[in-house]
């Protein structure tokens, strides 16, 4: 037995015209996962008791969003409909109205989120602190699965992780598993670099590649539970660009162990690792922006938490028994393998009884894409899973209510960019029909007031909450560097935004279409794109750019309404072309823009044992916290 507690090597199961896998790997400990039958209540479903005080902070919530909707949806009443409504009015009303609930939504959650994290100590609120006297009983697997990645990369990633725990009490209870789905050239790198590393760790770190990628991920982790999951009370679920202080797992076992009940814990993650401009904009964006909107979606959400498929700590057997995932029917995008499997784990462990929590902690990180295209990418597999997700909205029997919200929030966020193009192309048509004139159908000054404290309140009460604290405040570079990073943060916003809408609209009509989404290793680093390139890429936000500068002309309209979107159109591949350069972003760090403190794994006086992540019984207190569990 080496460092790395292999007890089984050698190659993985081949068929003729595969390559085989290659494995190091302890004793099979099997544990069964059975598919679940999405028409059938399952036999243990338990009856739970209604919880007055988690229904009534989600009608709060929901009264948040709707106030500012109803003021709107009256707004526009008068200014159009004093005669009647036609059939083009009532086209604009039954957009303009589930558009604006949806912004109002996501102002009323980071409204909460800031009160809870400026205030701390508001109702429904405690503090807790657990101490670490007693030992972790139960094993911990984490999990690291990678498809073609930049394996010395993940090596680095997982060595800060691995000896970060060898400085944390319990920290003996955890093992490290490298699952690979990574064809055959990249296998035989990752072998290598593997067998040369692998005696320098201080506790067991296996690998495996599969010979068959069979259900992508899901399928990769599911293939760990019923081979090794018998000897493991809980896994730590990672991405290939994740990392985790062993500080931080070792808090998350321990609330498991407190907490049977428990099924699963999402940390919300932190962004690192940003060179190219673009990534160090949504590194800051998501430093400061996230906070509050996360902390808000945490108190409502409770023990009907969200899955993420990373950077989490599930109870293994409460996987295994709940979480078997079956191919769905059909073609896609509808059948097949599902793609977005986490919001579904969540939702099925959710109908097991199990509490699903989400918190904030300070040591769990992942990467950003770097460049505009990149994050299109990813965006267009997530689109196709969410969407996937609709049918089993109604499908999946005995999910929990906040569940199926769930899923459909999921999917309506890709259903909104299609809309609000309908929206423009409705205001500008009716005008060029004669339906009513030009400026009727333009928001008021009190409107236009509303709309704007909807879409970049939240940016400045995150703004606010970074201030309240010195240290906060510190690490984004202080009050004047903060706020030229969020000015231009809203610059960007406003041109970025209508690239978005055109290119989720592009992706989900062509996944409606059948036009399926490939799911190949991510592309982690960049620096630049030529600029033909980016012309090519984005050559319908140029036509369209174009289209509605004329559409504009034609109906009588001002432009100016529609400068915004417009230059966003016509700009978008300069946007990404210049934002996805490296030296921009040195630039942007040597002056300040977009400061956010470094992670503790990236400074070299790193001592671990400092940190105190806290725990699913703590209160949100200044930087970081986590919501106590929801009584069920």
């Amino acid at each position: 037995m080496t460092a790395s507690g292999d007890t089984h090597i050698g190659d993985g199961p081949g068929e003729k015209g595969e390559s085989q896998g290659f494995e190091l790997v302890p004793a099979e400990m099997p544990l069964a996962m059975p598919v679940q039958d999405f028409g059938a209540t399952p036999r243990d479903f338990p009856r739970r008791p209604l919880n007055i005080d988690q229904v009534a902070r989600r009608i709060l919530v929901v009264l948040l969003a709707l106030l500012p909707a109803s003021m709107a949806a009256h707004e526009m009443r008068r200014s159009i409909g004093l005669d009647g409504i036609s059939a083009w009015e009532g086209v604009y009303l039954a957009l303009f109205i589930p558009l604006f609930t949806w912004i109002a939504f996501g102002f009323a959650t980071s409204l909460i989120g800031f009160l809870i994290l400026t205030m701390g100590k508001g109702a429904g609120v405690r503090r807790h602190h657990v101490q670490f006297a007693t030992p972790l009983k139960g094993r911990t697997a984490v999990l690291l699965p990678v498809c073609n990645e930049d394996f010395q990369e993940v090596l680095d990633r997982l060595s800060f992780m691995e000896g970060s725990l060898t400085q944390v009490m319990g920290g003996e209870r955890f093992e490290f598993f490298i699952l690979s789905d990574s064809n055959p050239a990249n296998g035989e790198i990752e072998k290598r670099a593997y067998l040369d590393i692998r005696e320098g760790f201080s506790r067991p770190v296996h690998y495996r590649r599969r010979a068959l990628n069979v259900g992508r991920k899901p399928g990769n982790i599911a293939e760990w539970v019923e081979r090794f999951g018998g000897g493991y009370d809980y896994m730590i679920v990672l991405d290939a660009d994740s990392v985790m202080s062993g500080q931080t797992m070792a808090r998350l076992a321990a609330d498991m162990e407190r907490h049977p009940h428990v099924g699963l814990i999402q940390t919300v993650p932190t962004v690192v690792g940003a060179s190219t401009f673009f990534a160090r904009w949504q590194q800051f964006a998501s430093r400061l922006f996230g906070p509050i909107s996360a902390a808000g979606m945490i108190w409502w959400a409770g023990s009907e938490g969200m899955f993420w498929g990373h950077n989490a700590i599930l109870r293994t057997k409460a996987f295994a028994q709940s979480c078997g995932l079956p191919e769905l029917p059909g073609r896609a995008p509808f059948g097949g393998h599902i793609m977005s499997h986490d919001m579904i784990e969540a939702a099925l462990l959710r109908r097991r009884g199990w509490d699903v929590h989400m918190v904030m902690a300070d040591d769990s990180f992942e990467e950003f894409p770097p460049s505009l295209p990149d994050l299109a990418t990813r965006d267009r597999r997530w689109c196709q899973g969410n969407i996937q997700h609709v049918p089993l909205i109604s499908k999946i029997k005995a999910l929990h209510p906040v569940s199926r919200f769930q899923l459909l929030v999921g999917a309506s966020a890709y259903c909104t960019s299609p809309l609000w193009l309908a929206l423009m192309l409705v205001v500008l048509g009716g005008a060029l029909a004669g339906v009513w004139p030009p400026s009727a159908i333009l928001p008021s000054g009190g409107l236009l007031a509303l709309t704007a404290v909807l879409l970049f309140g939240p940016k400045l009460l995150a703004m606010l909450w970074a201030m309240a604290d010195p240290a906060r405040r510190i690490g984004f570079g202080g009050a004047a560097r903060m706020s030229r990073g969020l000015i231009t943060d809203i610059i960007l916003s406003i041109l970025m935004a209508p690239v978005t809408m055109l290119t989720q609209t592009i992706n989900l009509f062509g996944i409606l279409m059948g036009r399926k989404s490939a799911w190949n290793g991510q592309t982690r680093d960049r620096d630049g794109m030529a600029m033909t390139s980016a012309i090519w890429l984005f050559k319908y936000h140029i036509m369209l750019g174009g289209g509605l500068t004329v559409l504009a002309v034609k109906a009588g309209t001002s432009v100016g309404w529609m400068l915004p979107v417009v230059a966003g159109l016509l700009l978008a591949p300069f946007l990404a072309a210049l934002t996805a350069r490296k030296d921009l972003g040195q630039r942007a760090a040597q002056s300040g823009l977009f400061q956010v403190a470094e992670p503790w794994w990236r400074t070299q006086n790193y001592q671990p044992t400092r940190r105190r992540p806290l725990s699913i019984d703590d209160a949100p207190v200044k930087a970081s916290g986590m919501m106590p569990p929801t009584k069920s």
